[in-house]
């Protein structure tokens, strides 16, 4: 899911590593939408909704060359480019967004931006509205007050942001992990207004072993003292607990194989042997708890069990079940997906080309290869690069 993993903490890290090296210094702008008042898909008010995007390339004089890009559960509207020369890493799909590349910024003009609810609240770049934005009505942060809100909640905004642009249909929507289920949802809730999609490492619907494992993301936060109900703004907050769910988010986005050939069994310290005490670790969890500790300094944990309650309430269009989902999406469809993934695995993503199939919604379908599991939908996108620029070019 980076949905996930996001939707994930270290798929940040691995996805900026990959891209640096394909950026070509394009410099982007992080701008901000705004809507003075948003109703939820289950009937909330939200007032002075705001998120962040970017956009690259441009757009044509008849508009018709926009394509919308979806971000991963951990993820922001970064996709592409810098946004200053001296910046360390680009953004997260780099190596195929950007000129002459396979989502070629000569030819389509792409958007990407930021969700509601957004994990990453404690990076100056980041726009969004969520628990930890300040009530007008109250002057304090929303905290648990704030409206529940879904991936379709998350469509609906951008859709608002795409036609606040003058744009009526878009060329494509794409998207990885939890940016496949809003591609997904595109595609379901707005087919007059979607020419093509490209789902990557995620399928049609939130089934109940991915409801599960999203509760498990959550538990160490609402486990931790200072979760305190969620009413933390002004106090300490629940480091320990939202490094905890950024860890498991992590792992669960890696894979077994990249795990060991990266750690082995090796200690943390090559002095403090794990069988002389406790507190002695070896090197993969130290690395672990590493990473979830210094994500977790910018996140925020109410955001983290929003988006959690997001991904499990996924229905494209509102469907009942997968194959009710796969009747509302008409769209062409070019799904990428990776076999050894832990987080969406291969037999859930082929059910939904499958049931797409019975549909008969065209479907063209790339596995990824590698050693990193989900991440490899965020890093190793460059094996696709051909697929998706004949698949745009359609």
């Amino acid at each position: 899911m980076q949905l996930f993993a996001k939707f994930a903490a270290a798929a940040l890290i691995l996805a900026a590593t990959a891209g640096a090296a394909w950026s070509d210094d394009l410099i982007v702008e992080k701008k901000t939408f705004v809507l003075p008042t948003y109703t939820t898909a289950a009937g909330a008010i939200i007032k002075d909704v705001r998120v962040g995007w970017e956009a690259y390339g441009t757009l044509n004089a008849d508009k018709s060359n926009a394509i919308l890009v979806n971000h991963f559960f951990s993820g922001t509207s970064h996709a592409a480019g810098k946004y200053a020369a001296d910046d360390k890493f680009p953004g997260y799909w780099d190596a195929i967004i950007g000129p002459g590349k396979a989502i070629d910024t000569d030819k389509y003009y792409v958007i990407a931006s930021d969700t509601l609810v957004n994990l990453n609240t404690g990076s100056p770049k980041t726009v969004t509205t969520g628990p930890a934005t300040i009530d007008p009505d109250t002057g304090k942060p929303y905290g648990l007050r704030f409206p529940v809100v879904s991936i379709a909640d998350f469509v609906r905004v951008e859709k608002a942001l795409v036609e606040s642009l003058g744009i009526k249909k878009l060329h494509a929507v794409t998207g990885a992990s939890m940016g496949a289920l809003q591609t997904y949802e595109w595609a379901a809730a707005n087919p007059g207004m979607v020419d093509r999609i490209i789902p990557v490492i995620g399928a049609a619907e939130a089934d109940a072993f991915l409801i599960a494992w999203l509760d498990l993301w959550a538990d160490p936060i609402r486990v931790d003292p200072n979760w305190a109900g969620g009413d933390y703004y002004g106090k300490e907050p629940p480091l320990a607990g939202l490094a905890a769910s950024l860890k498991i988010v992590s792992q669960q986005a890696s894979h077994w194989e990249i795990t060991d050939e990266q750690n082995g069994r090796q200690w943390a310290d090559p002095a403090r042997d794990p069988a002389k005490a406790i507190g002695n670790e070896f090197r993969v969890v130290a690395a672990l708890g590493a990473g979830g500790t210094a994500r977790a300094k910018v996140s925020d944990a109410n955001h983290l069990l929003y988006l959690v309650k997001a991904n499990q309430l996924y229905a494209p269009g509102g469907a009942a079940t997968l194959d009710e989902a796969a009747a509302k999406i008409k769209a062409p469809t070019l799904v990428i997906y990776q076999p050894k993934d832990l987080v969406f695995p291969g037999p859930a993503v082929e059910a939904t080309i499958a049931a797409l199939k019975k549909a008969g919604t065209p479907v063209e379908t790339f596995q990824l290869q590698g050693k990193r599991g989900h991440l490899d939908g965020v890093v190793s996108m460059t094996q696709a690069a051909d697929t998706i620029r004949a698949f745009l070019a359609k």
